[in-house]
């Protein structure tokens, strides 16, 4: 391996490095522990050095969302396998969005509450947000002739009910019932839904 490898190499490790701290950091101890200062400490490296990574904390947590994003992409796909009808992969990737969203909460809120400098519909668009985005669309397009409109419907409905959960403004109780209203209403659009 050549010096241009190895740095090459070395700067990958140093940025995951990075990257798993601020995630464990976040997990524990919630967002505001995230410090460019404190990551520094943490992985024992100046924060220079934490700078010459990353421009500032949103910078990190946008490549945090960005991990989460592939991994939300990847459940999401696993939770609707061909052999599922519509209906059945759409009520699992609704089911696996919020286990998801409860499961990792500090990712999560990386992905779709913090700054991260991550945009959507755009030519520049990371493919993990374009895979998320496709996973969600496929489990809603049997239903609807605009997918994409639909999609995002969809999607800001149960981002709509994780933040309210999340926050105590409605019932955790109700979540399955809530869920159902929500795929009963994609299952029964006007547009082309049964």
């Amino acid at each position: 391996m050549g010096i241009s490898e190895r740095k090459i190499r070395e700067k990958s490790e140093r940025e995951g490095r990075i990257i798993a701290t601020a995630r464990r950091i976040a997990e524990e101890e919630g967002w505001e522990a995230v410090t460019i200062r404190r990551l520094a400490q943490d992985i024992e490296y100046s924060q220079p050095v934490v700078y010459s990574h990353f421009a500032s904390r949103d910078a990190i947590v946008g490549a945090v969302a960005l991990e989460g994003f592939g991994d939300m992409a990847d459940a999401l796909r696993a939770a609707a396998p061909e052999s599922l009808s519509p209906r059945e992969a759409l009520e699992a990737v609704v089911t696996a969005f919020l286990d998801f969203a409860f499961g990792r909460p500090a990712i999560y809120e990386a992905m779709f509450v913090l700054p991260s400098g991550l945009r959507f519909a755009r030519s520049d668009t990371p493919p993990q947000l374009r895979n998320t985005f496709g996973a969600l669309m496929a489990a809603i397009a049997p239903f609807c002739r605009d997918a994409e409109l639909a999609t995002e419907t969809f999607w800001a409905a149960l981002h709509g009910l994780v933040e309210l959960e999340r926050h105590g403004r409605i019932r955790p109780a109700f979540r399955a019932s809530r869920l159902s209203l929500v795929v009963e209403a994609i299952c029964h659009t006007p547009d082309g839904g049964t």
